[in-house]
């Protein structure tokens, strides 16, 4: 691990100074000493030189990056680091510009390991709230769809893309991007998340009409200018939604539909992790680095 207290890039640089450093930690957090074999987690593994080992079964060889965001990778692993540091750290994130200029590489070498970076933020999505929980859905991107009336343009555009999150008090959130608001769509979504021994605050919307039939729910409503009703609110995850639109419309500008999620996952796993010291967040990152995406899958479509 780390051989001091890391809480700055600069920590992070003394900590790493060459690539074998930064291999040796991720041997430590991937394998702990009891190398598995990512061909056959159950075969006897040899030890090679050059920090390569040897599958007994399959007769492959591998190393600590393979089947992780660092396999094939050309790129310096404390270059890796750095962009990972800095991604996990940064409140609203960071453009692959300015990770570009950061690490001294193109912003297209920048976009490729953002990408990356963000296939492995997705590591609450199975958590189960409970307590008190607010839930609310918002809408990200798009111009026409969804606006008053008064605040339509006339130019094309694509619809806007619906994001419904449950935030557990002083706890979790979760959101995910979903195909729409309706009824059958949130109710699912909260059944699979909130565990029934939890009370669920709402505004007024009429998706959330029939969640009393299973959990205390109590509402607030926003249209008549209600915001707080004793316990009963939803600034907890206002709160979230402000700050992933910020990042998004502030950092990135624009995202895909095909590409929010990602997006999103980003923003819950740094909440999710707030309370924890960087060097905490940084290691909780690399130990669900094995989600990688290649380039041309990351294109298609």
């Amino acid at each position: 691990m780390f051989n001091k207290e890391v809480k700055s890039i600069l920590d992070l640089v003394q900590a790493f100074p060459d690539q074998q450093s930064c291999i040796d930690h991720l041997e430590v957090l991937r394998w702990n000493g009891n190398v598995v074999s990512p061909f056959d987690t159950t075969s006897k593994v040899y030890n090679c030189k050059g920090n390569k080992y040897k599958c007994k079964n399959s007769g492959k060889y591998f190393n600590v990056k393979t089947n992780t965001i660092f396999d094939n990778t050309k790129m310096d692993l404390r270059k890796w680091f750095m962009a990972i540091w800095l991604v996990t750290s940064h409140k609203k994130g960071i453009s692959s510009l300015q990770l570009g200029r950061d690490l001294d590489i193109t912003q297209k070498s920048a976009w490729f390991m953002l990408s990356r970076i963000r296939q492995c933020f997705g590591i609450d999505n199975n958590t189960k709230l409970d307590s008190e929980v607010e839930a609310d859905e918002t809408f990200v991107g798009g111009k026409n769809a969804n606006r008053h009336a008064n605040k339509k343009t006339y130019s094309s555009s694509d619809d806007k893309a619906p994001v419904f999150g449950m935030v557990e008090r002083k706890g979790k959130v979760i959101a995910k991007h979903v195909p729409n608001t309706t009824m059958e769509t949130l109710s699912t979504e909260i059944l699979s998340t909130i565990k029934e021994t939890a009370k669920i605050y709402t505004d007024e919307y009429t998706s959330y009409a029939r969640l009393k039939r299973v959990y205390d729910h109590q509402t607030v409503k926003h249209s008549k200018r209600q915001y707080v009703k004793g316990r009963v609110h939803t600034n907890t995850i206002e709160g979230f939604w402000s700050l992933l639109k910020r990042g998004i419309f502030g950092i990135y500008h624009f995202t895909s539909k095909k590409h929010l999620q990602l997006y999103v996952d980003e923003f819950v796993f740094r909440y999710n992790s707030r309370t924890q010291p960087e060097a905490m967040r940084f290691n909780l990152f690399l130990k669900n680095i094995e989600n990688r995406i290649t380039y041309k899958e990351l294109i298609n479509g």
